[in-house]
């Protein structure tokens, strides 16, 4: 069985850097007819993620923008801690935070699939359109990092020895 995966796009890309997650959607190279995959950019549209996200998908690949260590265009891919940060919210169909996002699909009744984010550290959130040039060069290799992860999920687990897949 195919696992099911939601590629998430999320940010402001009226904040310059903040829309790097709009940017990577609209470049993933990901097979359009595959109904196991869904890539969707949600913008600033947190409860429509939530809601989404009470579907059964096995895992959530989260693009977005991540605060600025030091290097702006700095790639980092790890999973996700539900657990930590899930303060109780309200009801804010336009919050993108993703401890929001996912307390909000808890008070909906659902839980978070396994998440893993592709995530850049911004240079500028600013207001302003467009990408400042470190974050928009790491597009191509976010791109290529979700498409590298789509595929391994995709990959049918070996089935254990005396069982029957």
């Amino acid at each position: 069985m195919t696992a099911r995966i939601l590629v998430a796009g999320i940010g402001n890309i009226f904040l310059g850097d903040d829309g790097f997650g709009s940017e990577v959607v609209r470049h993933a190279a990901l097979p359009q007819h595959n109904p196991s995959v869904r890539v969707t950019d949600y913008g600033i549209a947190g409860m429509h993620l939530a809601y989404d996200l009470l579907e059964d998908w096995d895992t959530l690949v989260l693009v977005d923008a991540v605060p600025n260590r030091g290097r702006p265009g700095t790639l980092h891919v790890f999973q996700a801690d539900h657990d930590s940060g899930c303060a109780t919210v309200g009801f804010d169909g336009h919050s993108m935070d993703p401890a929001a996002v996912f307390a909000s699909l808890r008070a909906l009744g659902g839980s978070p699939p396994y998440t893993v984010v592709v995530g850049c550290e911004a240079g500028s959130v600013e207001e302003g359109i467009g990408l400042t040039d470190p974050v928009a060069r790491a597009v191509p290799r976010a791109v290529h990092a979700i498409e590298e992860i789509v595929a391994a999920l995709q990959i049918p687990a070996a089935c254990p020895e005396h069982e029957e897949c």
